[in-house]
């Protein structure tokens, strides 16, 4: 399996001056930790790293002190995760069939989960693993207004990886690019285009790294590993 690490982001929401992946949680900076889990996929072959060049340095200091088995490149990345993922796409193997797209900022991630996920996209589906929303969820209006609470038994809440056929995945970039769609993860264009993806169960603990309490989350459930 061919994997994307999108690590193009940005510290804003967390109120960091540099990229969040290069902040430490338990004593090590969240990529380190992301790192870790796709290294201990049994499927992943190979790994691209999407990123900006400001953080390029860094990065690949951490990259050569994981001291991969597998081929890891660098590639640049854009000015959207959309962009960013378009760029990854584009430095994939020749050979690559499937995809993988990771978050970086998703350190928790499960091996297995990895796994499970390539098995799946290896057999020709889309992907992407999701957790069942616990929460009641309200629809709120400009005003802050409820409008309606949808039926939880249905939502669920997106995370990644997220997996896809390329060629397929391909296509849905172009399209995207053509008809000037902006979306904020990849299963969102094959729902434009009607292709489905099916749900990867996966555990709330593969949380994303957004805010400063997350760090405190991440580093809670890392201790009790």
């Amino acid at each position: 399996m061919h994997l994307l690490i999108a690590c193009a982001g940005s510290g804003r929401r967390m109120g960091a001056e540099r990229n969040k992946l290069l902040l430490e949680v338990s004593g090590r900076p969240v990529l380190a930790w992301t790192l870790d889990a796709a290294l201990a996929s049994e499927s992943v072959r190979w790994i691209g790293v999407v990123g900006q060049e400001i953080d390029r340095p860094d990065i690949e200091a951490l990259l050569k002190a994981a001291n991969p088995g597998i081929p890891v490149q660098w590639i640049q990345g854009g000015d959207t995760r959309q962009d960013s993922v378009c760029n990854g796409l584009a430095a994939l193997p020749p050979e690559a069939q499937s995809v993988l797209i990771h978050d970086g900022a998703r350190c928790l991630v499960d091996p297995a989960l990895i796994d499970r996920c390539s098995a799946a996209v290896d057999a020709g589906a889309a992907v992407i693993a999701a957790a069942p929303v616990t929460d009641t969820i309200k629809r709120v209006d400009g005003d802050g207004v409820i409008q309606d609470t949808p039926d939880r038994s249905v939502l669920w809440g997106a995370q990644t990886p997220q997996g896809f056929p390329v060629e397929q995945l391909r296509q849905a970039h172009a399209q995207a690019r053509g008809e000037g769609w902006s979306v904020t993860d990849d299963a969102s264009l094959f729902e434009r285009l009607g292709w489905p993806v099916r749900v990867m169960e996966s555990s709330p603990s593969n949380i994303k790294i957004t805010t400063p309490f997350d760090l405190t989350i991440a580093e809670a459930v890392l201790s009790a590993r």
